[in-house]
């Protein structure tokens, strides 16, 4: 199999993941276990036949990457639990390589979707404030919660962050397809 062809399977399987994750996130507002964990084993399993011992140390670098950057954000209340195993579902079946791809694609994707939304809810301006208080917030403090802004606020917009996550994926299949990536 040529490093095209696994870039391609390696991240055509994040995709799938991605959109099936999207599935439950927009509908239930939740990633179900049962879709992470066989998927975070099959990312490493994929690496593991496709690559031995060293696609599997990338796979496993690269899961455990992608959730830790999410479990920052998960600690400091801004994203849910499903959301960091999702991510290190993507990483593992990623990997290193298109990770850094799929990582900035899907911040810029949530991103723009964030502000879709705000402003289809007509809270643009009070959106942009949060997220300065936000800033200033967790500069202060670290990781401590916003005693309002986080996900038990019954009134917080929220976001399905598969969604984004998706759309890095799809970006990054693309860039793989038309071998943008090394």
């Amino acid at each position: 199999m040529t490093l095209f062809s696994q870039q391609l399977v390696y991240t055509g399987g994040a995709l799938v993941c991605a959109l099936l994750a999207s599935l439950f996130d927009v509908r239930e507002r939740r990633i179900p276990n049962c879709i992470t964990g066989p998927a975070i084993a099959c990312g490493l399993a994929l690496h593991i036949g496709i690559g031995g011992a060293r696609g599997f140390g990338d796979s496993a670098a690269a899961g455990l990457i992608a959730g830790a950057l999410c479990l920052i954000f998960f600690l400091a209340g801004g994203m849910g639990a499903g959301d960091v195993k999702l991510m290190t579902a993507i990483g593992c079946f990623a990997g290193l390589s298109t990770l850094r791809l799929i990582l900035p694609a899907a911040a810029v994707c949530a991103a723009i979707l964030g502000l879709a939304l705000s402003i289809r809810h007509g809270r643009l301006r009070a959106t942009l404030r949060n997220v300065g208080e936000l800033v200033l917030h967790h500069a202060r403090l670290g990781l401590e919660r916003h005693p309002d802004l986080n996900l038990t606020n019954p009134g917080a917009l929220r976001l399905p962050f598969a969604v984004p996550v998706a759309a890095g994926c799809v970006i990054a299949v693309c860039a793989t397809a038309l071998e943008i990536l090394p």
